[in-house]
């Protein structure tokens, strides 16, 4: 009886569509991404960025000459994106203690796809900052990058998991890549040296800095959140505060702060859940 009416389907051409839309249907389902070992690395964060499809550079290629390097300073390690994780059935492990590390490789870099988005340790993701993605050093770290090919170097803050390409040994933001120069081509040789920050060490560079220095709060899509905060923390902290704007993202900042208080004053921040705190110049 059942073979009748399968006999009568196909002569009535109704069966053969319906197995093409059950074809269909099963086809467009993506096979679902490895689970991970740290919950910061999600379902859409595996499709997106872990697909390995090339980012592009934003239409106006603005400018990054202005944008200064990242200034190491000993900072813990966040409480996000330091467990060892899976992507794509490949273990990742964290390197808890590491005091020396260099590395040649290619970089590649990553921006507007992801921009505002968070990152692997909480923050959000600003590709008009000096930062990378990395996959075993500590969150956060901080590396110089020398492109060997043309011998320009930066200083970035490494505070994201990635890049999970064969050959490819650090992804940086859009605006390390553009002082690299490295946009056009997308990916370039480096080689990437740790450079590793003591509880207490201060930076001999900045030891004598006069002018003092910047901390950025946080970053957020309300500007009235920004300018009221800015008011009460300069209120409360005795410092100036101002509210950078760019694209859609208001960007709360504090100082400048004199290198005796910096280290006290970020430590404050991080306290009162400023989490996200961290020196811009």
């Amino acid at each position: 009886m059942r073979l009748n009416n399968s006999v009568k389907l196909v002569r009535s051409g109704l069966l053969l569509p319906l197995a093409a839309l059950l074809l269909a249907a099963c086809s467009s389902q993506p096979d679902a991404p490895e689970q991970t070992k740290d919950d910061s690395y999600d379902r859409e964060t595996a499709g997106g960025r872990y697909s390995m499809r090339q980012d592009k550079a934003p239409g106006e290629m603005p400018d990054m000459s202005h944008v200064k390097d990242a200034v190491p300073r000993f900072e813990p390690y966040s409480r996000r994106g330091n467990k060892d994780y899976n992507v794509w059935g490949q273990d990742y492990e964290v390197w808890r203690e590491v005091e020396n590390y260099r590395d040649e490789g290619m970089a590649s870099w990553y921006g507007a796809k992801f921009h505002g988005h968070d990152t692997s340790n909480g923050e959000v993701y600003d590709m008009y900052t000096m930062t990378a993605a990395h996959k075993n050093l500590p969150l956060p770290s901080f590396v110089k990058v020398t492109n060997t090919a043309n011998g320009r170097q930066v200083i970035v803050r490494v505070n994201d998991r990635g890049p999970f390409h064969d050959g490819r040994i650090i992804d940086l933001s859009y605006a390390a890549a553009w002082k690299l120069g490295m946009l056009d081509k997308g990916t370039a040789p480096v080689k990437i040296e740790l450079i590793k920050m003591s509880p207490g060490k201060q930076d001999s560079l900045l030891a004598n800095k006069a002018t003092g220095r910047h901390i950025q709060l946080l970053a957020t899509r309300s500007g009235d959140k920004a300018r009221a905060l800015a008011a009460r923390l300069s209120k409360e902290y005795g410092f100036p505060a101002r509210v950078e704007q760019r694209s859609d993202w208001y960007r709360l900042q504090m100082g400048p702060i004199p290198a005796t208080q910096t280290d006290k004053i970020l430590t404050r921040l991080v306290a009162e859940g400023f989490e996200q705190a961290y020196f811009l110049n």
